[in-house]
């Protein structure tokens, strides 16, 4: 039997986790909003480096209201309501200022209960 090889993968500050499920947004707007991140991230300075976002797509979060949501860990906060416009707020605000944008948030993990 060969033996596996380890996978490799780069160091991040934080990752960002997008619903990209039917029931999220009927139009494939969780999609598109996951397809602009690269250059988003990118012109943010966040797609390397000390700030560095990975950024992964998901089926379900059980959440399927008010979509596009999304997830940015370790932090443990949860975004409803992403437009263009709300995703480049979190973008600069949350991602790359560290502060998160309290209006568009809809749960908070067990390590940010506050």
């Amino acid at each position: 039997m060969s033996e596996l090889e380890k996978p490799k993968m780069m160091n991040y500050a934080r990752h960002m986790l997008v619903c990209v499920g039917p029931r999220c947004t009927e139009e494939g707007e969780s999609q598109e909003l996951f397809d602009s991140l690269g250059e988003k991230f990118k012109a943010a300075g966040i797609d390397k480096g000390e700030l560095r976002v990975k950024r992964t797509r998901t089926q379900c979060f059980a959440t399927c209201k008010s979509g596009p949501v999304l997830c940015i860990q370790p932090d443990g906060i949860w975004y409803y309501n992403v437009t263009e416009a709300n995703l480049d707020r979190i973008i600069k605000e949350h991602l790359v200022g560290g502060v998160p944008v309290e209006e568009l948030i809809y749960h908070r993990g067990p390590e940010c209960a506050a």
